[in-house]
């Protein structure tokens, strides 16, 4: 198997010690780039497959030690209208992902979302962990923003924790072309696969596009033999009605036929990701508080149990 260690792309974090994206301890590796707008994202910063700026006003002493370091010219301070000195953010210009502005900021208001690796620096961070996957039964989970929104990328680590004999999962919401999940296919050794809502209308409503490529890739991996864990992030009064959770077990079970399904797992709506909306200048577009409380949890895993399918809440 020829490596490619060199190869480039962009993640945005990096998580040891994980215990819910996939069986065993894991290194999860969130690459950007996202083509979904799900209404409950909790990672902004990893929809573009651009460097984002984020930025906490509270923290910042508008020094404007960014504005010099900047050769971008992103960062200005100046003086507004009722005389108050404010911080503005040119995010129209592309950041270079330089990290200056972040690197020389006295009070961390500042940080760039984004980070250029290669295969071989990303290699190097999974193995930190090795004997973890070897006790534990663990391995690697590449997630994002969209894993296949850098195809090229993701395949490489992928492939080179094969030669490594490193257990690999991504998780994915589906949106992206047949011929990449089939390649990618070849190197995972289990999906951890999105369903956000079955009917294409709300779907779209939910997220920006419509199901019917999610919902025939997942047809076709199954039918390839692929190992899936269904995915449904669950958000009160979304996509928790009984008649679309009833569709979707009903679908899951018609093209699973059984085989290689790996279970279903219930992601409840939180809101820890709402802060990173202000520090990116974007409008969080749920107001109300969407989360469940245990008893509404239960009842929405008893629903699905009905269909035997192997069913469980994922509570980060």
């Amino acid at each position: 198997m020829e490596l490619e260690l060199d190869k480039k792309g962009i993640i945005f974090n990096t998580q040891k010690y994980s215990i819910y994206d996939g069986p065993g301890v894991r290194t999860i590796i969130f690459i950007k780039g996202c083509p979904l707008k799900c209404k409950w994202c909790s990672n902004p910063e990893g929809i573009s497959k651009n460097f984002d700026i984020m930025y906490v006003n509270d923290r910042c002493k508008k020094c404007g030690k960014c504005v010099s370091f900047c050769s971008k010219g992103i960062h200005n301070i100046k003086k507004a209208h009722d005389g108050k000195v404010v911080h503005e953010i040119d995010r129209q210009t592309k950041c270079d992902g330089c990290k200056l502005c972040q690197y020389n900021c006295p009070s961390e208001a500042v940080r760039i979302a984004g980070e250029e690796k290669t295969v071989g620096e990303i290699i190097n961070i999974i193995e930190q962990d090795s004997l973890f996957y070897i006790t534990s039964g663990g391995g690697v989970t590449l997630s994002g923003g969209e894993v296949a929104s850098q195809p090229e990328f993701a395949l490489e680590i992928l492939k080179a924790c094969k030669s490594r004999g490193i257990h690999t999962a991504i998780e994915t919401c589906g949106q992206a072309s047949w011929e990449i999940y089939r390649e990618l296919s070849k190197y995972v050794d289990l999906f951890l696969y999105d369903l956000k809502h079955i009917d294409p209308d709300e779907h779209k409503n939910l997220v920006g596009v419509n199901n019917y490529k999610i919902l025939t890739n997942m047809a076709k991996l199954f039918n390839i033999g692929a190992n899936i864990t269904v995915r449904m992030p669950m958000v009160k009064g979304l996509n928790d009605q009984e008649w679309a959770l009833k569709g979707a077990m009903k679908f899951i079970n018609k093209i699973s036929e059984g085989k290689n399904l790996k279970g279903i797992e219930i992601l409840p709506y939180h809101k820890l990701g709402v802060n990173k909306y202000q520090q990116l200048d974007k409008e969080y577009s749920i107001k109300e508080d969407l989360t469940y409380s245990q008893r509404e949890l239960e009842k929405i895993e008893d629903f699905i149990k009905e269909f035997d399918l192997p069913t469980q809440v994922v509570k980060h």
